[in-house]
């Protein structure tokens, strides 16, 4: 972007935005510019509906009956399929269930076990932390199986695989950068030296369009309360692909995984679908705000959802190399739109204490070690000119130094 876009120029590109409305189904505080989606998303209006429901009639008048009354028992699978509908996964392969971690943990070992001969997990040195920690706690438990690092044990991993390479870990969307990693080729030549991959979609589910069958992607996990907009510690979802059902086993055979819960026999028997990866007994109240939050998705169209998030990732990198040059902030986020997610990281020697004065001033984005401005753009409620004003309040900010007041240095538990 060669040229600045004035702001009357971007008050009338929103003027005419196709997703302008979807911002008035959200509850967001006046005068706050949410740039945090991908890591907790607003409250959706029917979310909140959903929950009141669940809550006041469903617990408190109707209580047990509920479970068959507001089909509570099948919200993981009936939730499973509209998210398969957001991510590109036909009817009766998705569940949601339990946590990211936790369904990281069903997904290698359910790999593994398609993969009998084989020996070696591949990951990204630069993945989401949790992916590795659990992949570290798997390969402890198991004599024999390692795990290789890409940027450590080799530069790519289209270059480390080889026959003993039973699974594949990856991160759609880098949490860190916002970089995008092409599903379809990459799960081609993974296929092709026999091994299997798992697709983690925490950055990208509800950011950027995805066919995970299209792909012919073997599995995939992702969070509900970034993009998603599910709430805090909203269940997650993992996807298995039909063709591996029959054959696949997971370790965490609760009785909601077993073939006939309530026979209550003694001996597991695991469900032959999807189901297979359910465990113990789901939080309700969240998979019903989760269901309002989902809502929405069947009148977005991720198309002109992906376009926008490109405009406006671009603005915003424009915008900030523009009118904050001078002050230390790099890109750390390509700048090829195909090749990027819906973020974009900046980084700061005092990326911390910048974050925090930003957030003084209603502009939330959030900070990642060691020196990571990272801002999300969720375009169901952002606009052009949110950015442009943000951009403004950053300028600010760096322009008059504030951020070096020591209370701005203190560190919070969360950043």
């Amino acid at each position: 972007m060669t040229d600045l876009p004035t702001l009357d120029a971007l008050r009338h590109r929103d003027a005419t935005d196709v997703l302008a409305a979807f911002r008035s189904e959200f509850v967001l505080p006046e005068g706050m510019i949410y740039f945090d989606g991908n890591s907790l998303g607003p409250a959706p209006k029917e979310a909140l509906s959903e929950l009141e429901q669940a809550a006041r009639q469903e617990w408190s008048q109707d209580l047990i009956r509920s479970w068959n009354s507001a089909n509570w028992f099948q919200l993981p699978l009936e939730l499973g399929d509209r998210i398969g509908a957001i991510i590109g996964a036909a009817a009766g392969q998705v569940a949601v269930s339990d946590s990211t971690s936790i369904n990281i943990f069903k997904a290698l070992s359910a790999a593994l076990s398609l993969r009998p001969g084989r020996g070696t997990i591949l990951a990204e040195a630069s993945s989401f932390p949790t992916d590795l920690y659990i992949a570290e706690g798997l390969v402890a438990t198991r004599p024999g199986l390692t795990l290789r690092l890409e940027g450590v044990d080799g530069a790519r991993i289209e270059e480390m695989l080889d026959d003993d390479v039973a699974v594949v870990l990856l991160n759609h969307v880098n949490y860190r950068s916002g970089s995008l990693l092409d599903m379809a080729a990459l799960t081609a030549k993974i296929h092709a030296a026999g091994a299997l991959v798992i697709w983690d979609l925490c950055h990208s589910a509800g950011a950027v369009p995805i066919e995970l069958d299209g792909a012919h992607a073997d599995f995939a996990v992702g969070c509900s309360y970034k993009y998603l907009n599910g709430g805090p510690g909203a269940p997650a979802f993992l996807y298995a692909a039909t063709r591996h059902h029959a054959e696949l086993s997971q370790p965490l055979s609760g009785w909601w995984g077993h073939a006939r819960p309530f026979a209550f026999e003694t001996r597991y028997d695991a469900h032959q679908g999807i189901a297979k990866f359910l465990c113990g007994t789901q939080p309700i109240l969240s998979l019903r705000a989760l269901k309002g939050a989902l809502a929405m998705w069947e009148r977005v169209d991720m198309a002109a959802l992906r376009a926008k998030s490109q405009s406006l990732t671009d603005l915003f990198i424009a915008l900030v190399e523009n009118r904050c040059a001078g002050h230390g902030l790099v890109l750390q986020t390509t700048r090829d739109r195909d090749l990027r997610g819906s973020q974009v990281s900046f980084s700061h020697p005092e990326a911390y204490p910048v974050m925090q004065a930003l957030i003084e001033r209603n502009v939330i984005g959030d900070f990642r070690a060691p020196d990571v401005l990272r801002f999300g753009f969720t375009p169901l409620y952002l606009s052009h000119e949110d950015v442009w004003n943000a951009v403004e309040i950053l300028r600010e900010v760096l322009d008059s130094g504030i951020w070096r007041e020591p209370r701005f240095a203190a560190r919070s538990a969360v950043t």
